[in-house]
């Protein structure tokens, strides 16, 4: 496998943003591996706010990134250049609420993570590999994903504007073969006339003129003093916003989309729908090829016994960097006779404790912790998103951010099928377990 990538030095980038005119700086920073790409408010309470498509909220015409109050708007450009440069990991401070415009394009970020240098992570670079079709349709709007033989991502996107002055447009990338920096990275953002005049008629924009911002006039040539970059710009733009969209997975993608007519909502929509096909592939291979600990093997590495013990079997662990476990929920369980009678649903707070529970079996790899007993200590961005019943399968994720000697910080999920139930972000006080 390849290595993880981030920058070798910092980049620093300032500019007002496309919808808010306030100028902001942005400062990008290396980051080790398996940080992924997080943004930080510096303006606010420093919150990291991860580039995924779980942080994604709804804003019209570009994506958006939340995490509590704090938020970051049009980060598709910036994630576009990152993932043609084949970056993984970076700390982005940005004291603001969006992205810098810049031209309207991706090459000023992509000129500027190119002149920081790039330098391996210590983790290898897992992509996601499609292995089924998925094909997605709002009215005319179509994206599809398939799998592919190619060693990379491949990418079709068709625009249709009918009869007006763009008309259709049609553009093809790989990312094994061509070249980013030229074909897709000048593009720029842009509007036809009609849009412009009611984005301006809405309040929008006031800080941008025709000479700033790609405007297509009714017959097909850009207003004021601009040109075309590309004869087909536009669809070499909307390819650019594709691949940035992507990217809010977290990882590489390895097969083939295809995209008509689709804009950023029908965009992160795909990410979603190939987080949950790789989940249920990842479960299924897991139940099929591992080699699990059963509950028998869960007596001799936990403390935890009935009505307590909520892991039923350990189907991986990766070193003390992952644990993947399962929960089988039954309406045996105790809780359900008052909880509630008549409608009975996991309590949350048992939820999180399983997640717990199998974080502590995590951090009992680490060699540094033996005869270390595991104490809860905090729970920070706890989110229950998904009630679970009786004959549910809960599948249960830990993830080491930081394992020291007295403490440990882990990052969890669950989910049943493919939707995600809970997650959290939980800290241990490791004590000697004869304490206990």
């Amino acid at each position: 496998m390849q290595p993880q990538q981030t920058i070798d030095k910092p980049i620093t980038i300032t500019g007002p943003g496309l919808f808010n005119p306030q100028e902001v700086t942005l400062t990008i920073k290396p980051a080790p591996g398996n940080h992924g790409i997080v943004f930080v408010r510096t303006d606010l309470d420093n919150t990291p706010i991860p580039a995924l498509v779980s942080r994604v909220v709804k804003r019209p015409r570009r994506s958006a990134i939340k995490q509590g109050e704090a938020s970051v708007d049009t980060v598709e450009h910036l994630m576009s250049a990152a993932a043609a440069l084949r970056l993984d990991n970076l700390l982005i401070e940005i004291d603001g609420p969006e992205v810098p415009v810049m031209d309207g394009s991706s090459l000023p970020f992509f000129e500027a993570l190119e002149s920081a240098g790039r330098k391996d992570n210590d983790q290898p670079r897992k992509p996601l590999i499609i292995t089924e079709p998925i094909i997605i349709r709002d009215g005319d709007s179509v994206v599809a994903a398939t799998p592919s033989d190619e060693p990379e991502m491949t990418l079709l996107y068709e625009l249709d504007y009918g009869e007006g002055p763009i008309g259709r447009q049609l553009v093809s990338f790989d990312f094994n073969r061509d070249d980013y920096k030229k074909q897709i990275a000048p593009s720029r953002t842009f509007s036809t006339e009609q849009e412009a005049q009611q984005a301006k008629a809405a309040g929008m924009f006031p800080h941008l003129t025709e000479d700033d911002a790609l405007v297509i006039g009714t017959d097909g040539k850009p207003m004021g003093n601009n040109a075309f970059r590309f004869d087909d710009e536009p669809v070499r733009h909307k390819m650019l916003d594709l691949i940035g969209d992507l990217y809010l997975l977290g990882a590489p993608i390895k097969g083939r989309i295809v995209a008509y007519k689709s804009g950023h909502a029908l965009n992160q929509l795909l990410v979603k729908k190939l987080i949950a096909q790789h989940r249920k592939q990842t479960f299924n291979d897991l139940g099929r090829n591992v080699e699990s600990i059963d509950i028998r093997g869960l007596f001799r590495m936990m403390p935890h016994r009935y009505p307590m013990l909520l892991v039923d079997r350990v189907v991986q662990i990766d070193g003390d960097r992952r644990a993947v476990g399962v929960k089988n929920v039954t309406i045996n369980e105790p809780f359900f006779q008052g909880h509630y009678p008549n409608t009975p649903i996991m309590p949350g707070v048992l939820i999180v404790e399983a997640m717990a529970q199998l974080s502590g079996v995590l951090i009992g790899q680490s060699l540094a912790q033996v005869g270390k007993l595991p104490v809860l200590l905090s729970l920070d961005r706890v989110k229950l998103r998904k009630a679970v019943t009786p004959g549910d399968q809960l599948f249960l994720e830990a993830e080491a951010v930081k394992i020291r000697a007295r403490i440990a910080h882990m990052r969890c999920r669950a989910y049943v099928g493919e939707e995600l139930a809970a997650e959290a972000e939980v800290k241990f006080m490791m004590v000697d377990d004869d304490q206990e």
